[in-house]
């Protein structure tokens, strides 16, 4: 069955950077587009960034664009969402996601928490 662990999360300060680990098992995962979303407390979840299967191109939401960056390996099966310049609005737990069939598969979230 389909598998993803994220990994990475953390507290870091407003500025920091944290790089998210999410693996992938259970399907092809070079045939798949994949995603990062979060959710921040008290607010519904959201789309923060996407990636093709072959990585060639990638999307983000505005609040993001230009601070993170998507990418992934096909061959260790995994999807990074690099972060940098983080503010406490970036607070949220971020989760991995592959829709495969019409069904969206979910991890169980790493939190990210950005404080002074």
């Amino acid at each position: 069955q389909v598998q993803l662990v994220e990994t990475g999360g953390g507290l870091v300060q407003p500025g920091g950077s944290l790089r998210l680990s999410c693996a992938a098992s259970g399907f092809t995962f070079s045939l798949y587009s994949m995603r990062w979303y979060r959710q921040a407390p008290g607010k519904e979840r959201e789309l923060v960034a996407a990636i093709t299967s072959t990585g060639g191109s990638t999307n983000f939401i505005d609040s993001v664009k230009g601070r993170f960056t998507i990418s992934r390996d096909n061959a260790k099966n995994t999807v990074y969402l690099q972060m940098n310049s983080l503010k406490p609005e970036d607070t949220a737990v971020y989760y991995c996601n592959v829709y495969r069939w019409g069904t969206g598969h979910w991890g169980q979230g790493t939190q990210v928490t950005v404080s002074s």
